[in-house]
């Protein structure tokens, strides 16, 4: 189980690169940025640390988030697409058939689970399902979003596929998506989302792929997570904290239990890692 934050050694640590998460983590429940942070991360980029959001949305919206700071770097659509300095570092895309396939599931079950489908592209992100209830949801987190009359005739590359669940995602992801789980990655990344993406993709990678771009290793790394998609980067940091609002599995992961995305906690546990 992670230790409490406040067992941080109380001297600055030598932080060069901070991999975060949005929902659940930095953001606060009402999905906004808490405005402590802003001044923090000007503090940060006037020492040369790279903050980085690291999220399942869509880069668009990261940029919505963070205007005119997401060129530094961005692990977005859960590790499928990493930008450094506004160049794409790497992408990963699900086969057509695959993504064919799990349309077609989700059409065949929308009804009774009550869920809604958004085929996360390289350009933009896509849906069939156009009910306000659903469109309120979906537009969280893509920014760039069409509604199209079939998702199977979408010619753009997939990075993922992004379902959710009215009624609550982890159930779902075992009796609708598990059959795909032979050959995908199917991953729970929130209480009503389930992310659908190729194999040995996830934010742990993304996180890999940043350090080697910037030069920097795990022992000058922190990383903040509160859901099962952020599992595998936690152990890609020496400095690696569940919020305390975290899944269980997240808290026994990391290394430190920070303070909850209500309490500011990611602007706390900075503040303490860089002596202020």
């Amino acid at each position: 189980m992670a230790e409490a934050w406040t067992s941080l050694p109380s001297e600055p640590q030598d932080i060069r690169l901070v991999i975060c998460d949005m929902d659940g983590t930095l953001l606060r429940n009402d999905g906004s940025v808490p405005d402590t942070f802003w001044p923090l991360l000007d503090r940060m980029h006037a020492r040369d640390i790279a903050f980085v959001p690291a999220s399942g949305r869509q880069r668009a919206t990261l940029e919505k988030l963070f205007p005119g700071d997401l060129a530094r770097s961005c692990i977005a659509e859960n590790g499928n697409l990493v930008v450094h300095h506004n160049e794409v570092v790497s992408t990963t895309t699900v086969a057509r058939e695959v993504a064919h396939a799990i349309i077609d599931t989700v059409r065949a079950h929308a009804q009774r689970y009550d869920l809604g489908l958004v085929l996360c592209g390289v350009a933009q992100a896509y849906v069939e399902r156009s009910d306000r209830a659903f469109l309120d949801e979906a537009d969280k987190y893509y920014a760039r979003l069409s509604v199209v009359d079939d998702l199977r005739a979408v010619t753009d590359g997939i990075l993922k596929l992004a379902v959710f669940d009215f009624n609550g995602a982890e159930r779902t992801a075992t009796e609708v998506f598990g059959g795909f789980a032979e050959s995908q990655q199917v991953v729970v990344s929130g209480e009503h989302w389930i992310d659908i993406m190729s194999r040995g993709v996830d934010k742990g990678r993304g996180v890999v792929a940043l350090q080697e771009a910037l030069g920097v290793s795990p022992a000058h790394t922190a990383v903040f997570g509160d859901y099962l998609n952020d599992f595998e980067m936690l152990a890609k940091a020496d400095w690696s904290f569940a919020m305390a609002n975290a899944h269980p599995k997240i808290l026994a992961e990391a290394r430190y239990r920070a303070p909850s995305n209500e309490e500011d906690g990611v602007v706390t546990v900075l503040g303490r890692l860089l002596g202020e």
